[in-house]
């Protein structure tokens, strides 16, 4: 569900609401009980919630060593994109 931002124009009290997307918006705030609460445009907020939100949920040992092996490779100080073994068909 989206976080929503109000400010009061009567206090100037501000405030984040959750509402379903298709509420209607508050109209009345909840500090000096005046109709002059207004939505203010901001970025999205959303919660994720649940199992399944963490870099190491998707990784399986196999794909870590794969991984660990081509960031060695890529690493070895060689420049200009050849593998210096011709096996990459690079021509070097």
């Amino acid at each position: 569900m989206p976080i929503y931002e109000y400010r009061c124009n009567g206090c100037g009290h501000e405030m984040e609401l959750m509402q379903r997307m298709s509420d209607d918006p508050m109209k009345d705030c909840p500090v000096c009980k005046e109709s002059k609460l207004k939505k203010l445009i901001s970025a999205a907020g959303f919660r994720l919630k649940g199992s399944g939100w963490y870099e190491t949920d998707f990784k399986n040992s196999k794909n870590s060593k794969s991984s660990k092996d081509s960031k060695d490779s890529s690493s070895s100080g060689q420049s200009g994109g050849s593998c210096s073994s011709g096996k990459c068909g690079c021509g070097s």
